[in-house]
């Protein structure tokens, strides 16, 4: 019997060692995931390509245009809902790319 009381050497024949290398590997390949999709953009347009985002894999907008024709002062409400649609769904985007890219570990409560 092994020390400790543990046949196998670990608990009930678990290797720790190799559960800490499989660990180790997995966090490696997580952050090669994550700096992969930091270093994506991604882009959406709304109104016909009134308005125009461009964010990166971390969530920084990066860019917006907003064509001059759609800026109309009495209007502004308009303009507003455009710019909002635009972004939130870039940002959709990049959560769809970070659940298919992160989602393949299968970690709980990871988004």
């Amino acid at each position: 019997m092994a020390r400790g009381g543990f046949p196998g050497g670990g608990f009930g024949g678990i290797n720790m060692n190799q559960i800490m290398k499989q660990a180790k590997k997995m966090q490696e390949e997580m952050e090669k995931s994550q700096e992969n999709l930091a270093s994506q953009t991604f882009e959406s347009t709304t109104g016909g390509g009134a308005v125009y985002a461009k964010v990166n894999g971390s969530k920084e907008l990066v860019e917006i245009k907003i064509q001059k024709d759609v800026v109309d002062p009495d209007d502004v409400e308009m303009l507003q809902d455009l710019i909002l649609t635009c972004v939130n769904d870039v940002l959709k985007k990049v959560d769809d790319a970070q659940a298919k890219e992160l989602g393949k570990y299968n970690i709980p409560g990871l988004k």
